[in-house]
């Protein structure tokens, strides 16, 4: 039974044929008959001469494509199409993605289709990300394009994604169980084989251990050694080397030799040796899959962000309806304690909201009628009347979401040491290799195999594939101990060239916490009593500086209580009315204000002014002053605009101070600092800080920020401890130091063994004991960094 030239399926109703450069190719289906026409038809036939893998089924039928056009309607795209003037971009999921080929298939194609603008598939995360004119082409012909070339595609969806690296990351792990287990069992049979060099031992002892060597070695070269067969394949088939091709020569020859060695019961076998590389190996591999793991995680869950209904207000009747349904033009109705759904522009009402989620910063902003409020900000004490302006999708929340993501893909990716040296280090292996076995089988043809597979063991670069990765595991080990977790292991590289660190300030430099720093009373003698006056006022309150006067003492009773949003509170206490707020609503003196300050006044009288702040974290100072004594400029980036921000920077000895700016504002600095050569490094809390986090070279997290902040971040301080940053770079130093030394052994130890391989004195037994020997001192040494 032929199998089909496209999906690889048996083919079991013939007569789907179809002529590829001169040669008939049989089709299991219609649909892959039709899969192979388009890509034939559009010029892309070499597609079939580079792929590493069958294309994935083409039996999309005609209903199903139908079902695509529910895509184009307005109210399915708002959950995940942006616009960007005429112009509308999403990202979407690609099933059935093998290889480059695929990518380059699937962009040749679409490239082809009239309106679309721009098309990149990432064969890593196996996204692409589209651009097109919704006039010229609907979406759902460019779903229709991907089913066209064989591949299923649909907007991101967060569980998907987790499922396929969920499933990537268990195969791993049965091929490294069944290889460890397996290498501890033939280990056991290897001892009675040893125990030959010593002491005389039967013939049919050894003979049957190395026929259970065999028999245990086989599943794990089948199945555990299976993806460094695939890596080399695919490389050679690139034209590339990797060394997937040298770590595959060498489990291959060795384990055919060592099957001759077993069957005719002449030579030596490596059975444990290949069991315990392959082991080794794919426990890097499984490391370095969880270090260079990029993007995707979701960045955060907009439906956890704005509430999923919204009270509609159509002329006396309001309608609960879903957020995601509400258009420009809507008027919508925000109670007090309510996030708000929608961007729009007040309409009546005046209200503080907390706009934390957007700015960083605690403190409410007052909102007055013609004045915007935003999706996911908190409206803190009066009721809203609300005319929508944007939907969700389009909203300043869902513009962060974006640009943090697109800030993902353009971090830069400092590559390991590793990866500069296999290119050549490979390519000369094979060569040397070559040439061994040509000179031994002129000179000795019965010693060449034997000497040549020394050659490719002894020098199989174990030790220098394993040198990177078992030092950032033992690493980010070390640092989760001390209080920080690490999402990316580029960090560690980034903290030894690092010339700048740039800090938010609020949540991060201070505690984010809203706290009463001076009472100053007209007449001294009564600032306790005025001091529990305002406390009594602000009881009812759930405003961030209303828990500023929280006492332990009952407040006094207050009478005709009346609450102005965003200026203060006024009551009647003991007979007397008072009044509680902002220096502008008593129209009281600002001129020697630094901070956020706010008065009592008593029976039109001024009588107190209460000075508030938000308190430096313990250990901001000694954190800014560790970093100038190593060298490193410091910014200041926040969002916060008031004089606030001058005294926090000026007390800590802040370098440079950026303040009152947008998330945008942020990134723009970022990239301008890294444009004129800085390497820096952020650490924030808040949703604006997201982007920001995200582009930085690296970036750090406090634990007790929000989500999106963490789930940006490259590391994740866990204690809100900034001393730990401190801690991350000295640690990162030694990670490069130890580093370093594991190529200067692995390299060196190839060195050295070559010439002994290479000239015969090392026999394949020794060469593979010295292979193993290596990897553990890389292995040892890596380990060292945990005990720091």
């Amino acid at each position: 039974m032929s199998a089909c030239f496209h999906c690889g399926e048996p083919v079991t109703a013939p007569g789907y044929d179809l002529e590829i450069k001169g040669v008939v190719q049989p089709f299991c289906c219609p649909g892959c008959k039709a899969v192979a026409d388009t890509i034939l038809g559009c010029g892309l036939a070499s597609y079939y001469e580079h792929r590493s893998a069958p294309g994935a089924k083409g039996d999309l039928l005609p209903a199903d494509l139908a079902a695509l056009a529910h895509y184009d309607l307005a109210e399915v795209q708002q959950d995940f199409v942006s616009e960007h003037g005429r112009e509308r971009d999403i990202q979407l999921t690609v099933e059935g993605i093998t290889c480059a080929a695929c990518a380059w298939l699937i962009e040749r194609h679409l490239f082809t289709l009239p309106g679309l603008r721009y098309v990149n598939v990432n064969t890593t995360t196996h996204r692409a990300r589209v651009r097109w004119d919704p006039e010229q082409l609907p979406l759902s012909e460019i779903l229709k394009g991907f089913a066209a070339v064989g591949y299923r595609a649909y907007p991101f969806q967060t569980h998907r994604q987790e499922e396929r690296y969920a499933h990537e990351v268990k195969g791993y792990l049965y091929r490294m169980g069944l290889a460890g287990l397996g290498s501890m069992q033939v280990m056991m049979c290897s001892i009675a084989l040893y125990m030959d060099l010593f002491v005389s031992v039967e013939e049919e002892f050894l003979i049957y251990f190395k026929w259970i060597s065999l028999l245990l070695s086989t599943p794990i070269m089948l199945y555990s050694a299976q993806p460094f067969y695939v890596g080399a394949w695919r490389s050679l088939k690139q034209g590339h080397l990797s060394m997937d091709v040298s770590v595959s020569l060498a489990l291959i020859g060795a384990f055919l030799a060592s099957m001759w060695a077993t069957v005719f019961n002449t030579g030596e076998v490596y059975y444990d040796s290949i069991t315990m590389f392959v082991f080794f190996l794919l426990l890097g591999r499984l490391l370095e899959l969880r270090a260079r793991r990029k993007a995707s995680e979701s960045s955060s869950n907009l439906a956890r962000m704005v509430p999923v209904m919204a009270t509609r207000v159509s002329g006396n009747e309001e309608q609960l309806v879903a957020a995601k349904t509400l258009a420009v033009g809507d008027t919508i109705r925000v109670l007090a304690g309510a996030t708000v759904p929608a961007d729009g522009l007040i309409l009546e009402g005046t209200a503080s909201l907390d706009e934390s989620m957007l700015t960083g910063e605690s403190l409410p902003v007052a909102r007055r009628p013609g004045e915007p409020v935003y999706a996911g900000t908190l409206c803190s004490d009066s009721p809203l009347l609300v005319q929508v302006s944007r939907p969700i999708s389009a909203s300043r929340i869902a513009q962060i979401l974006r640009q943090q993501e697109a800030a993902l893909e353009e971090k830069p990716q400092l590559a390991v040491m590793a990866d500069r040296l296999s290119r050549y280090f490979i390519l000369a292996l094979l060569l040397i290799a070559a040439a061994v076995w040509a000179f031994w089988h002129v000179h000795a043809p019965e010693k060449a195999f034997w000497i040549t597979l020394a050659v490719l063991v002894a020098t199989c670069p174990c030790a220098l594939s394993l040198a990177t990765p078992t030092a950032l595991t033992s690493a980010t080990a070390r640092l989760t101990r001390a209080g920080i977790l690490l999402r990316r292991a580029q960090v560690l590289e980034v903290l030894t060239q690092a010339t700048r660190v740039v800090l938010d300030k609020t949540g991060t430099l201070t505690s984010g916490t809203i706290r009463l720093s001076r009472v100053q009373a007209m007449q001294p003698e009564a600032a306790e009593r005025l001091l529990r006056i305002a406390a009594s006022l602000e009881a009812r309150s759930e405003h961030p500086i209303a828990r500023a006067f929280r006492r332990h003492e009952a407040p006094l009773p207050v009478a005709d209580y009346h609450l102005t949003p965003g200026h203060g509170v006024a009551g009647t206490i003991a007979g007397k009315r008072y009044r509680l707020g902002s220096a502008n609503w008593l129209k009281a003196p600002t001129a020697f204000e630094r901070g956020l300050c706010i008065w009592l006044e008593e029976e039109g009288l001024l009588v107190a002014r209460f000075e508030l702040d938000d308190a430096l974290r313990p250990d901001a100072p000694g954190l800014i002053q560790a970093l100038h004594r190593e060298g490193l400029a410091i910014t200041m980036l926040t969002g916060d605009g008031s004089a606030q921000a001058d005294r926090v920077a000026s007390e800590l000895g802040i370098d440079a101070l950026i303040k009152g700016a947008t998330p945008d504002d942020k990134l723009a600095y970022l990239k301008g600092r890294e444009a004129k050569g800085d390497i820096c490094i952020m650490v924030g809390d808040g949703i604006n800080d997201a982007p920001v986090l995200a582009g930085a070279h690296a970036s750090f997290a406090m634990a007790g920020g929000t989500d999106l902040a963490k789930n940006s971040a490259d590391a994740i301080l866990l204690g809100d401890d900034l001393t730990k940053l401190l801690e991350a770079r000295h640690l990162a130093r030694h990670t490069r130091r130890i580093i370093r030394q594991n190529f200067a052994w692995a390299l060196g130890y190839n060195l050295l063994v070559l010439p002994l391989a290479a000239s015969g004195w090392l026999p394949p037994y020794l060469a593979a004991a010295g292979m193993s020997l290596s990897s553990l001192v890389v292995v040892g040494n890596s380990m060292r960094l945990g005990k720091l």
